[in-house]
């Protein structure tokens, strides 16, 4: 496949991507494609890159991308109450593998190809916990938290932090996916 891109645009593409993969249906003889298709395209798999290499690093030194106060507050509160608290850190600074932990976490699935991190709290709680992350096929990230509460004091603790969760998880979001 020839890429045929004008201006300083095609120029910088031609040299960059001598090789691009396409889609079945582009198996024509012609297969125009517009430069900004491909732009739009490269800068998807450029962020989702970049987003792939922030999630991957979070935890440790590296902090949690908002509210490191915050998160440094809860594990000196889990610790208060017999918990690992922040104390564990992360054993190596840039890549994860299940079965690592990351702070209080617990990672259950780090996984590159599917874009994805697992996280299970091994935190003092009133119940079980998950912290999600995910992009899709449309190259957007989910941040889902879980938590399973044991009964009423589980549910009184999860509404009582909703407010913190809601303010560190949307700061994280926009930190992470943010340039």
């Amino acid at each position: 496949m020839k890429l045929l891109l004008t201006g300083a645009t095609g120029y910088i593409a031609q040299r960059l991507i001598p090789v691009m993969v396409a889609p079945r249906w582009l198996n024509t003889r012609s297969q125009p494609i517009a430069t900004g298709n491909v732009i739009e395209f490269l800068s998807g798999v450029l962020l989702n890159e970049k987003t792939l290499k922030k999630i991957g690093s979070m935890g440790g030194e590296n902090g949690w991308y908002y509210g490191d106060w915050l998160w440094g507050m809860r594990g000196f509160i889990d610790k208060l109450f017999g918990g690992v608290g922040l104390r564990r850190g992360r054993k190596n600074q840039t890549e994860i593998s299940p079965g690592d932990t990351l702070d209080f976490w617990r990672v259950l699935i780090a996984d590159k190809t599917e874009k994805r991190l697992l996280l299970f709290a091994e935190m003092k709680l009133p119940g079980e916990a998950w912290l999600e992350f995910r992009i899709d096929n449309n190259n957007i990230l989910h941040q889902t938290a879980t938590f399973r509460p044991l009964g009423l004091w589980g549910r009184l603790y999860w509404y009582s932090m909703m407010p913190f969760h809601g303010y560190i998880f949307n700061g994280m979001l926009r930190n992470i996916a943010g340039d």
